[in-house]
């Protein structure tokens, strides 16, 4: 007869029909909430780290290319032949644009501010403008590349008393002044002060007209590599080309290129430290899940402590006994994260479509909890809770061992 099996389904059944015990339920519970809070912490986290690369991508780029401050001579980028074909040779290169970035003094009859105007040439900028677009509309300078209408931040339109479709005198001030009245077309707010605080977006056309510049000229490239994650390695393949083209003479200037690493260190090293948070809170949570489960694990065993004595008074070994036990465990601790990956994947859901959990923007650069739905992230957690589960509770089921038949068919 194959004790382990009767076993089974003898306690699977729950001896007759009996409901779980409390420590079963309790159990079932800590599994779920520990799971539902260890999906959580991935998705949050992971949504932050989106959000807040989105948001100094779409500041700068994956790659900004400047003229070195240490080359002789002025610091515009002309996009020569020789230059366009040393970008176009780098297979690292998704797409690049030459922007147009000049100091500027935005000045109503009240008050003024000095704030950088920026070309809007390539998509990545204008799609990230429009995502966060609180009010009015992102021109096409494309019809007309000398339109004179801006995108103005929440922060700086609020500072000069502006609003949407309001008119502003824009000064640029070089070997002259020059003085253009703009339209403020659109009002942004990304919720990066030190950002929003600074940048205003115009045509090609106002900033050749202030500067003088040529359309094959600007003041740095933006480049967009194939793969973020290798952005390190191929900023140091580029600059090498570069510095190469310079020294064989191909190119006249020195270029320097700084990626998103560096102009965004500060919010990515605030977003490592997120890091850290998440590996303690999945610490506490697997081993507030884990001592539940052994503790509900025990209370089944004490609960069947006569009926195992009787099943080995017949003859099933105590590898066997264990091991149902052990199933009973991993089934308790399947249900409790089944339960607990519902719940938490229908609130994940709900919040990354209708934003319900807010926050402070001012303090965590977003005005929502963002959310980020990586299933593979998910199943691999999964997956690792089960795992470790598992090789905790072989060491509690020991006890099993230890039952004696003679001891339970005394005290019956």
């Amino acid at each position: 007869m194959n004790y382990a099996l009767y076993l089974g389904r003898r306690l699977a059944l729950g001896s007759g029909g009996r409901k779980a015990s409390p420590g079963v339920k309790v159990a079932t519970a800590a599994i779920a909430l520990s799971v539902a809070v260890m999906v959580a912490s991935i998705a949050i986290v992971m949504g932050f780290k989106r959000e807040i690369t989105d948001k100094v991508l779409g500041f700068t780029s994956h790659i900004v290319m400047t003229v070195n401050a240490d080359s002789e001579g002025d610091n515009i980028i002309t996009m020569t032949p020789t230059l366009k074909k040393i970008l176009d040779s780098q297979d690292c290169i998704r797409d690049y644009s030459l922007q147009i970035s000049i100091p500027t003094i935005l000045k109503t009859p009240n008050d003024f501010k000095g704030i950088f105007l920026k070309t809007l040439e390539d998509k990545a900028t204008r799609e990230f403008l429009r995502s966060n677009l609180i009010s009015g509309r992102i021109p096409d300078y494309s019809q007309d590349s000398t339109r004179l209408e801006i995108v103005l931040s929440r922060m700086a339109a609020s500072q000069l008393g502006l609003q949407q479709d309001d008119k502003v005198d824009c000064y640029f001030i070089n070997d002259e002044v020059k003085v253009r009245r703009l339209k403020i077309a659109g009002i942004f707010d990304s919720h990066f002060d030190a950002y929003d605080d600074l940048m205003v977006y115009g045509s090609r056309g106002l900033a050749e007209a202030f500067t003088g510049l040529k359309p094959n000229q600007g003041s740095s490239i933006l480049i967009t590599t194939k793969d973020f994650n290798n952005l390190d390695e191929e900023t140091a393949i580029i600059q090498n080309s570069l510095n190469e083209a310079l020294a064989d003479g191909l190119i006249y200037k020195s270029y320097y290129l700084e990626n998103a690493n560096i102009q965004g260190a500060s919010y990515f090293h605030w977003l490592s430290m997120l890091d850290t948070n998440v590996i303690v809170v999945l610490t506490l949570m697997m081993i507030v899940g884990c001592v539940t489960l052994i503790s509900g694990m025990l209370t089944i065993i004490l609960d069947k402590k006569r009926f195992i004595g009787l099943v080995k008074a017949l003859g099933a070994p105590n590898g066997k006994v264990r091991q149902v036990f052990i199933y009973l465990a991993l089934r308790v601790a399947m249900i409790g994260m089944l339960v607990g990956n519902a719940m938490i994947f229908a609130v994940l859901i709900l919040q990354d479509k209708y934003h319900m959990f807010k926050l402070d923007a001012s303090s965590y650069y977003i005005d929502f909890v963002p959310v980020e739905m990586n299933w593979t992230a998910f199943i691999i957690l999964n997956i690792g809770v089960l795992s470790v589960i598992y090789f905790t509770l072989i060491f509690p089921s020991r006890i099993i061992s230890k039952i004696a038949p003679s001891e339970t068919m005394r005290s019956e």
